[in-house]
């Protein structure tokens, strides 16, 4: 079974909901993101860690140009941060990794929040979420590219 954008972001953001709650904020990235990995794993996702990222641009090969984090059943990009305040630079990275992948949906979750409702940022490139997705999945949605 083929599974939805909207579902596998609802998991990913229940997981990481659950699991900003169990640790609570100020550890290392790595840790957050091996935990994450195995909760998503554990609800039956694939999960691919520190996703090395090869791009053409200009006539140019890069190999290993950049990592992405987790890439959620190839189809969903999750950067993690474990910052105080995230820069804007964080969310337009995700953009740029969204864009070089051609992917749709990506979440930027910053563990260094106070809550995970204010760590989360959902980061979009030409994507309309389904009318039926979970109002979750709105919190602090960033669109980017044509409306």
């Amino acid at each position: 079974m083929v599974k939805e954008i909207d579902d596998i972001t609802g998991e990913i953001v229940d997981a990481a909901f659950k699991l900003h709650t169990g640790l609570g904020p100020g550890l290392l990235e790595s840790v957050y993101e091996m935990v994450l990995a195995r909760e998503l794993q554990r609800r039956g996702l694939m999960v691919e860690r520190q996703k090395a990222v090869s791009f053409e641009f200009d006539g140019m090969t890069f190999e290993d140009g950049f990592r992405v984090d987790l890439l959620v059943e190839g189809m969903v990009v999750v950067e993690l941060k474990s910052v105080e305040n995230l820069a804007p630079v964080h969310g337009i990275q995700l953009l740029t990794y969204l864009r070089l992948l051609k992917l749709p949906v990506g979440l930027l979750l910053n563990f260094g929040a106070a809550t995970m409702k204010e760590g989360l940022h959902r980061i979009v490139n030409n994507y309309k979420p389904s009318p039926s997705a979970s109002p979750r999945l709105r919190v602090n949605q960033t669109p980017h590219g044509p409306a």
